[in-house]
């Protein structure tokens, strides 16, 4: 069976709304994952409502994070540190992390992660 690319749009795909003690106003939107067969990399689209909040969390892979619109707190064991609209976060494997927007406005980000890290 020949392969294509796939083309999606983020407005069409479905969102997971994540709104609990741990994770708070986040909308997460799977764009390539298992439903488009990737077999290496899944690549998801965030949206975080003001003060709200990924977990504070480490796993055994790394990922990738590209912050789309907005300024998001990104929480370490060394400290805050900001992330703006057009930055790039690296989180290496084992790292403990979060991502809070502490603004008025809605941050975005995109966040890639290993087909094997996506649950």
């Amino acid at each position: 069976m020949k392969r294509d690319v796939i083309i999606s749009r983020a407005v069409d795909t479905e969102p997971v709304v994540l709104d609990t003690e741990e994770v708070r106003g986040v909308e997460k939107r799977v764009m390539i994952g298992r439903a488009s067969d990737a077999p290496n990399f899944f690549m998801r689209l965030f949206t975080v409502r003001p003060e709200g909040h990924s977990p504070l969390h480490r796993h055994h892979w790394e990922h990738e994070v590209f912050i789309v619109s907005g300024t998001v707190t990104v929480v370490t064991e060394s400290g805050e540190h900001i992330a703006e609209e057009g930055t790039s976060v690296f989180v290496p494997s084992g790292v403990l992390h979060q991502f809070r927007n502490e603004s008025s406005e809605v941050s975005e980000f995109i966040c890639v992660v290993p087909s094997t890290g996506e649950e």
